[in-house]
């Protein structure tokens, strides 16, 4: 599907990249692409009708919950008032949806017994209830991001794209009883295959750009980017030959995205050397003795990495679907960057005492911080007379309403994203308690061109939303 640039052509394809020994850069949205007819099964794409980009979503767990009184709004409908931690999102009012009331019921023990935190994240994206077991007899439900990724992945190159800050291996017990397969995956290819997520920056960046050889050796991979100084040297010739053929605000699109790019390898070569190191901005905590401990100390700009590279999937049309864990379930992470040192699912376990709420209120605040980070990278991007936030629907959400209760109704659900159009937002709407968040799932997906009848416990499409 991708294709070279061609001299002979005036419109440029949407598949359009740059290429040079060993690296494929694909391209923005540029004006040039306007009416240029698309290869494949174009009926199956969402595609918007005023600026003709595609419908992108993406899923974004956080675990343990939120301090509920601290997130849900006062008062409901256009007019109300962002609580604490929501305050992070205030430039984004506009283009937000909070959603109160929703729920995933299969998430609860029915019998079970404990397991919330891993039911929590297996249920959240896929609303059925996962078999209690610590073997391979793995079961609980596709996810709502691989359906989507059924019905339309077949027109990018990736058919979504799974990431998240902690690693997990998919066996053993991780959660009383429960596999870890359930605690460290939110998407589910199957119902009894995980899509296991991407945990370093520097993978998904290959994965994107870089054209390494089959069964190439992770130490010859090394000593490839090494001797690379960035991707751009050797695309530069397919670059240089593109500049020509674009107008003034082509051209200056296509560098801003340029130098985009060079800024997040110079952020990844950088994070790599903190966590090497133990250089960085929390100089207060000790060097890390383990990958976690390392990742705490750079997980601020970790996420934002990630972030980055999730707009330029988008961006570039690489995939229209992703999930991103924030941290897997019952996930005991610390949070430096925020002054807590002390692990998150610990706290989490507040019993009303007021030191830790206040630190349970920090971490949900630092998670929102990251979430308006994303947003505002997505807003800058213009396509068309919208803007790349403006075509997608991105969704943040835990799947524990309070810590402390293991409650799985009342959830903390955020949609960001107008999806090109199909989207009022700039509300808060409450919905009555144990609305299925799932219906929310089935909206999402009709509004993606990825329409499905049913998806776990849903009882139909979320009324309110457009």
């Amino acid at each position: 599907m991708s294709r070279r640039l061609d001299s002979r052509r005036t419109l440029l394809h949407r598949r359009t990249v740059l290429r040079g020994v060993g690296a494929a850069l694909a391209l923005p949205w540029l004006d040039v692409m306007t009416g240029a007819v698309l290869p494949g099964p174009h009926s199956l794409q969402a595609e918007d009708e005023k600026s003709g980009a595609p419908t992108r979503m993406a899923f974004l767990f956080f675990p343990n919950g939120a301090h509920m009184k601290d997130w849900t709004p006062s008062s409901e409908g256009k007019d109300y008032k962002l609580p604490w931690i929501l305050e992070p999102l205030a430039e984004h009012r506009n283009e937000l949806l909070v959603l109160s009331g929703l729920a995933q019921d299969q998430a609860r023990a029915h019998g079970d017994g404990p397991g919330d935190h891993a039911r929590s994240a297996a249920v959240f994206l896929t609303g059925a209830h996962p078999v209690k077991t610590r073997g391979a007899n793995i079961r609980v439900g596709m996810s709502v991001d691989q359906v989507a990724a059924q019905k339309v992945g077949n027109v990018t190159r990736f058919a979504s794209l799974e990431m998240g800050v902690q690693p997990g291996g998919q066996a053993g017990n991780c959660d009383s009883g429960y596999s870890c397969a359930y605690t460290n995956n939110i998407s589910w290819r199957s119902e009894r295959t995980p899509n296991a997520k991407e945990i370093d920056p520097r993978q998904i960046f290959e994965r994107l750009f870089r054209g390494g050889k089959p069964g190439e050796s992770e130490a010859a991979r090394k000593q490839r980017i090494r001797r690379r100084k960035s991707i751009l040297d050797f695309v530069g010739r397919d670059a240089k030959d593109l500049r020509k053929r674009l107008g003034v605000t082509d051209r200056a699109k296509l560098e801003e995205y340029l130098t985009g790019v060079r800024e997040i390898e110079q952020r990844i070569e950088k994070t790599e050397r903190m966590q090497q190191d133990g250089s960085g901005p929390a100089a207060a905590y000790p060097v890390p003795k383990s990958r976690s401990r390392a990742r705490e100390k750079v997980l601020r700009e970790d996420i934002r990495i990630f972030m980055d590279l999730l707009v330029l999937a988008f961006q570039t049309d690489t995939t229209r679907v992703s999930t991103f864990m924030l941290g897997n379930g019952g996930s005991a992470l610390r949070y430096p960057q925020v002054g807590v040192y002390e692990r998150h699912h610990g706290l989490s376990h507040h019993g009303n005492n007021k030191a830790k709420l206040e630190k349970i209120r920090k971490i949900n605040r630092f998670h929102m911080e990251q979430y308006a980070y994303l947003l505002t990278k997505l807003k800058a991007v213009k396509e068309g007379e919208r803007s790349l936030l403006d075509n997608s629907m991105i969704m943040i959400g835990s799947g524990i309403g309070d810590g402390n209760r293991h409650n799985h109704d009342n959830l903390p659900i955020l949609l960001a994203g107008s999806g090109g159009g199909t989207v009022k937002t700039g509300r808060h709407l409450v919905y009555p308690r144990w609305t299925p968040l799932n219906n929310l799932y089935l909206a999402m997906l009709e509004r993606a061109g990825a329409a499905t009848p049913r998806l776990g416990d849903s009882k139909g499409v979320l009324a309110r939303l457009g």
